[in-house]
């Protein structure tokens, strides 16, 4: 097997998206100098940037963006309709070459009211006027959006668009009344009074001091279904998410306010990502990622504390301090912290981990954006490579491995044993290749006996010229397991694969890990900040995730069930108010967790439970 060249690969966008979630966000397209040429929103983040990576059927614009692009990075949002903020924030203040730049903040869409005495139009409007004695709403993130949800007000409340000077010249109903979408009160077909109701309704949709208007839809929803009118109970159900979309709390003007730095913190195979999301009047403007060297010693509170130190007084550049410092939980040294901010800013800086409401929501939003920053780094071909070439030189291997393989063990009690095997090659993790063996016939909680069966089931194929050899075999274990796996080797004839035991070590600490070869019986460790020890770590890990997700599979009750049916703490009456409010799992699906919290019954914590599971977090 030829060993792999001395330089670093390009970028991959193959190994790039097998790591990137399916969730809402912003992604960032940067050349080999660190510009930024393009700035893009998704409401799945792994789908949108994928398509710019097809083999054909793109534009010669797309093309020579992507022969460009040395990197992408990606911001992940709480919602779709905060992914579009977010890039309009990105594109103000970077102005990449390959975005098209508004001018100003005039360009958002807004709802306007018009104040004539009698019968208001209700019109979109890009640009706010100072002039227009009438009543604004907005701006909203997309024009899309407000012209659809201006059409599906049309449908339901019948309000006029028509210009002033178009509505005192008619002498008949214009083609809108003919097709149900205006009461024609140009002639007099509609009372005042009633015409009045109908604006009261729109704009408390638009206030979104909606629930008994939306309850009233429901009702007749419900209604039109129970008589088997399923056409008009979806058009019901379709005008209730629509006139939701248009007044998600998200608007730009209606953020709640706020200055602060929101930092969360993600450590898995020895890599700890830090990431700091930049908020201000209550916008979140972008994000920093970091990726500090530590020791063993040092706790996350005593990271996290060393960082931020660092971060705002370790560096020449004068930063912007905010009125917040935003951490997940309390750090070393927090109230000396806060005094020194407050002293550099000349004014009262707090260093606050105990948040409510909206803060909370930008914890959990860097805390999410952390995990898949690392998930990206540690997929990344640049680091594959370079921990590779880290594991062939520690186990003094002849050539790099292609392809390795990790076992683990996972049940309760000795039931329902489940045996993981992953896959990893020189592109990370091989998900394609993972595969869950359920353990029978052994004695309830033997994992000797399970890890011999497992073996011998996946190596009695290799002996028969079936399936993929490995080149390295990793057990998750000490040397009792190591020592079943070289007994399952010798019995089989397998004698050209290198296996290495992995035991956790005295203090079971990560970085404190013990490598046992199978072969000669040594034991020994590998410092900490070692790239070979943090891909091991990383494949070790991975093992075991995906033997306790498959155990918990085989746990669970197997038995037919709706998506709803499966989340725990979610009965028959949740489910049902979750169906009444969104109309149905699809919208569900769409929804971000402050939406799904507004259903009634459904709290902020039970909303993350259920947003979780409809996106397989």
């Amino acid at each position: 097997m030829p060993t792999k060249p001395d330089h670093p690969p390009e970028f991959d966008s193959q190994s790039f998206l097998k790591q990137l979630t399916q969730r809402p966000g912003v992604y960032r397209m940067i050349d080999a100098g660190g510009d930024v040429l393009y700035v893009g929103k998704a409401r799945n983040l792994k789908n949108r940037v994928g398509s710019y990576f097809r083999s054909s059927g793109q534009s010669a614009k797309t093309m020579a963006l992507v022969s460009r692009i040395a990197n992408v990075e990606v911001t992940v949002t709480g919602s779709e309709t905060e992914a579009l903020l977010l890039e309009q924030n990105l594109i103000k203040s970077l102005r990449p070459p390959y975005n098209i730049l508004l001018r100003d903040d005039k360009s958002y869409p807004y709802i306007y009211l018009s104040g004539h005495p009698s019968y208001p139009s209700l019109t979109f409007r890009r640009g706010r006027t100072r002039r227009a004695k009438g009543t604004w709403f907005g701006p909203f993130p997309s024009s899309g959006a407000v012209r659809e949800s201006l059409n599906v007000l049309q449908k339901i409340f019948r309000i006029r668009n028509c210009s002033d000077s178009y509505f005192n010249n008619r002498s008949r109903p214009c083609l809108q009344y003919q097709i149900n979408r205006c009461t024609a009160p140009c002639v007099g077909f509609i009372s005042e009074d009633q015409y009045r109701e109908d604006i009261r309704h729109a704009t408390m949709f638009l206030e979104g001091r909606n629930p008994a208007i939306i309850d009233d839809l429901m009702s007749r929803m419900e209604q039109a279904s129970a008589n088997l009118e399923f056409e008009k109970a979806a058009a019901y159900r379709d005008q209730i998410n629509d006139l939701r979309h248009v007044q998600e709390q998200q608007s730009i003007e209606g953020a709640s306010g706020g200055d602060a730095d929101v930092v969360a913190l993600a450590q898995e195979g020895g890599i700890v990502c830090i990431v700091v999301i930049i908020v201000r009047g209550g916008r979140v403007l972008g994000t920093r990622d970091y990726f500090p060297t530590f020791s063993l010693e040092q706790s996350e509170k005593e990271l996290i504390g060393a960082f931020l130190g660092q971060f705002y007084f370790g560096s020449d550049t004068q930063r912007e301090y905010p009125k917040e410092v935003l951490v997940p939980f309390e750090v070393a040294e927090q109230d000396i912290l806060s005094s020194a901010l407050t002293e550099a800013a000349g004014r009262e800086v707090l260093v606050r981990h105990r948040v409510r409401g909206e803060r909370r929501r930008w914890l959990e939003l860097a805390g999410t954006n952390a995990w898949q920053t690392l998930q990206t780094h540690l997929a990344s071909k640049e680091t594959v490579y370079r921990r590779l070439l880290a594991l062939r030189d520690l186990l003094e291997l002849s050539d790099t491995p292609a392809r390795m393989e990790c076992f683990d063990i996972s049940h309760s009690h000795g039931e329902n044993t489940v045996a993981s095997c992953v896959v990893f090659d020189d592109n990370g993790p091989l998900k394609s290749d993972y595969r869950l063996y359920n353990i029978e016939g052994e004695t309830a909680g033997d994992d000797y006996g399970a890890m011999r069966q497992v073996l011998t089931r996946r190596y009695r194929r290799v002996r028969d010229g079936e399936g993929k050899r490995p080149d390295l075999v990793f057990i998750d274990g000490g040397k009792g397991q190591l020592n079943v796996a070289r007994e399952v080797f010798e019995e089989l004839g397998v004698s050209d694969i290198t296996l290495i035991g992995v035991a956790k070590g005295v203090t079971r600490k990560a970085g404190m890990e013990q490598l046992i070869d199978a072969l000669t019986g040594d034991v020994f460790r590998v410092p900490s900040d070692s790239p070979a020890l943090h891909l091991i770590q990383h494949i070790r890990d991975e093992s075991h995730r995906f033997a306790v997700s498959g155990h918990r599979a085989r746990r669970d009750k197997k038995r037919r069930q709706s998506t709803l049916e499966g989340i725990e703490g979610v009965g028959a009456k949740r489910r049902r108010e979750l169906i009444r409010y969104f109309g149905g799992l699809q919208e569900i699906r769409k929804a971000g967790v402050e939406e799904i919290a507004k259903v009634k019954g459904i709290s902020r914590a039970m909303a993350d439970t259920i947003y979780a599971a409809l996106h397989n977090e």
